[in-house]
């Protein structure tokens, strides 16, 4: 049986408070950068754009088997577990915009079973999204984005941002989705879904790919004769 620890660091092998000075720095700009996000859905008017739409989901995730596992990735698959979402869009031009999620695993799961942990995934995208016909919208995007994997510890650390329970580890990943809304009530809509994330040296899990799939409800900000 290989020995883990001696072939990459793990959060079972490595001092939490080198753990801590290792990923805090990389966690602050990952949340500086999600937060600028989030302000610019919240700050920009549905009047700058063609169409403006907001949702929220819960959806699942798919990965190769820890047995699976081989080279530099480590036997833990990051299969399962509920995930809410949220997610928006601005349409600017013949169907075209941008689009950005975030997806949090919502209980903890325990690494190598004994460790708690939460990964959570954001992306920034390129949409596309054609009518097909009257009550149903396609979504095609890509894109980039990250996953930052909070390892949770049994004391609290306190830094200049306030007091966390938790380190961090991220990762650059690619992503690529897609999904049908139906327009069931005015522009109110239900949204099935399924997102494939290419994570860049994952070495953490079996695999560096993951598939989401789920559901998302939301409202469409859009001009009366759009």
């Amino acid at each position: 049986m290989r020995n883990f620890c001696a072939t990459r660091p793990k959060p079972s092998c490595i001092n939490p408070v080198i753990m801590i000075s290792l990923g805090m720095r990389r966690h602050l700009k990952n949340l500086a950068l999600l937060s600028g996000l989030c302000a610019c859905f919240l700050m920009a008017q549905p009047t700058s754009a063609q169409q403006t739409d907001l949702a929220f989901g819960l959806s699942t995730i798919s990965a190769p088997s820890a047995s699976s596992a081989s080279g530099q990735y480590s036997p833990q698959s990051l299969t399962g577990g509920a995930y809410p979402s949220f997610s928006g869009d601005f349409l600017i031009k013949k169907h075209l915009g941008v689009s950005s999620e975030v997806a949090w695993r919502g209980g903890r799961s325990f690494y190598q079973g004994v460790y708690p942990f939460r990964p959570v995934l954001w992306d920034i995208n390129g949409i596309w999204a054609p009518p097909l016909g009257k009550n149903f919208v396609a979504e095609f995007m890509a894109g980039i984005g990250g996953e930052n994997i909070r390892f949770y510890q049994p004391f609290t650390f306190c830094g200049f941002t306030g007091c966390t329970n938790y380190v961090s580890s991220n990762h650059f990943m690619g992503h690529i989705g897609g999904g049908i809304r139906a327009y069931l009530f005015g522009n109110f809509f239900i949204r099935p879904e399924a997102h494939l994330y290419l994570i860049h040296n994952n070495f953490e899990f079996s695999s560096g790919r993951a598939t989401r799939f789920g559901v998302s409800i939301g409202y469409s900000f859009r001009p009366p004769a759009y």
